[in-house]
C-alpha cells in the first residue's frame, strides 16, 4: 500500500450524502454537491475493509468485484453482530418497520434503529418510503416476516434491478400511491399475526427523488463494474441514490459509481482535479473533473480516452444489495 487515502463509502446523516475517508488515524469526510466535479485514481490492490471498526488481522486481498469489500472471515464477523443475524434478542433499542419503493412493483420491507431516523432509508436508495411500526426488535422482526408470508413482500430487492428503473420513474404521485396501497393491506393484518407490542404508526410516504438529484439528472446508461490498480474515475457528480454516484461523463453520458467497490483500494489525487483524495478532505469540487472519462479494457462496453481505463457494464447488467438491515 502507498500510504493514500482508503474510502470508507458514502453515508446520509442527513439529506445530503458525504463520502467518508481514512489514511491511517485520519478520519475524514467530505460533503458531496451536485454539479461538482470528482476524480480520483486507484493503486496497487485492494485490501479487506475489516469488520466492526478494526483492520484485517490478515491483511487480505479481496476481489475488485466484490461490493462487500471483506474477506471471509472478516465478513463472518461483521454479520454476526448485524441485526439481520438474529443474535440480539435482548436489544433494549426502539426499531421501526418501513416499506421502501425503489420502482414499479419493488416495495420491500425492512426494519431499522428508531434513532437512526430515515438513514437507512438513503443508504439504500430507497426512492420513496414510509413507516409502518415502532417498537421491540423481536415484534420488528416478526411484523417483516408476517409481511413477507402474507403479502408477498421480500425484504431484498438485486440492486441491478434498482439501477435499471431509476432513470425511468413514474411521477411522485404515482409512487406515493403504490405505498399506500401496500401500506393498507398492511395495516388490516392486525390482529392477524401483527405482534401486540409492534405501535402502528401512521401513513406518510417520504420522497427522496430531489434529495438523491435522480427528478432532474439524466437517466445511467453504464455502471463501474470494478476499479483496477492505475485506474482512473472522474465526472461531474448529478445525483446520488444508496451507495450510488451518478457521474456524467463527456462522450459516454452518465456512469454510475457504486461506492463499496471503492473500499479498501488506495486512491490518490489526480493531476489537476483540485479536491481529490488527499486534498484538502478527499473527493470534492472540481472543475477539471468534468472532462475525465470512465473507459474499459475488454469489457461488456468499452471506452478508451488517453489510456485511462476501468471496466464498465450496461445498466441492469448484473450485482445484488449488500448491507443490512
Amino acid at each position: 500500500m502507498s500510504g493514500g487515502w482508503w474510502c470508507a463509502g458514502v453515508r446520509w446523516p442527513g439529506q445530503v450524502p458525504e463520502l467518508g475517508w481514512c489514511r491511517g488515524g485520519d478520519r475524514r469526510v467530505s460533503v458531496l454537491a451536485y454539479g461538482a466535479g470528482l476524480g480520483f485514481r486507484a493503486l496497487g490492490e485492494r485490501y479487506c475493509v475489516g469488520a466492526r471498526g478494526n483492520a484485517c488481522p490478515l491483511g487480505a486481498v479481496v476481489p475488485g468485484r466484490s461490493t462487500g469489500g471483506r474477506c471471509a472471515e472478516c465478513a463472518r464477523l461483521d454479520r454476526v453482530h448485524s441485526v439481520a443475524a438474529d443474535t440480539m434478542a435482548d436489544d433494549p433499542r426502539t426499531y421501526r418497520v418501513y416499506l421502501a419503493w425503489f420502482g414499479p412493483g419493488m416495495v420491500k420491507v425492512g426494519i431499522t434503529g428508531e434513532e437512526r431516523g430515515a438513514a437507512r432509508l438513503r443508504e439504500q436508495g430507497a426512492v420513496a418510503f414510509s413507516w409502518l411500526g415502532r417498537g421491540p426488535l423481536m415484534a420488528a422482526r416478526r411484523t417483516e416476516e408476517v409481511l413477507r408470508a402474507a403479502l408477498g413482500v421480500p425484504d431484498r430487492i438485486p440492486y441491478a434491478r434498482k439501477r435499471a428503473v431509476r432513470g425511468r420513474l413514474p411521477g411522485c404521485e404515482e409512487r406515493a400511491a403504490e405505498v399506500a396501497e401496500l401500506y393498507g393491506r398492511a395495516a388490516r393484518l392486525e390482529g392477524r399475526g401483527w405482534p401486540e407490542s409492534l405501535e402502528r404508526l401512521p401513513l406518510e410516504v417520504v420522497d427522496q427523488a430531489a434529495a438523491f438529484g435522480i427528478d432532474r439528472a439524466p437517466a445511467p446508461v453504464r455502471s463501474v463494474r470494478e476499479l483496477v490498480d492505475g485506474g482512473v474515475v472522474a465526472g461531474r457528480l448529478v445525483a446520488a441514490a444508496g451507495p450510488d454516484l451518478h457521474l456524467a461523463v463527456d462522450g459516454v453520458g452518465v456512469v454510475v459509481l457504486d461506492t463499496r467497490l471503492i473500499t479498501g483500494w488506495d486512491l490518490a489525487a489526480l493531476p489537476g482535479v483540485a479536491g481529490s483524495p488527499g486534498a484538502a478532505a478527499g473527493v470534492a469540487g472540481s472543475p477539471g473533473a468534468a472532462a475525465g472519462e470512465i473507459a474499459s479494457p475488454g469489457a461488456v462496453s468499452a471506452v478508451a480516452e488517453g489510456g485511462v481505463r476501468v471496466p464498465l457494464i450496461d445498466i441492469g447488467g448484473g450485482g445484488v444489495q449488500g448491507g443490512l438491515f
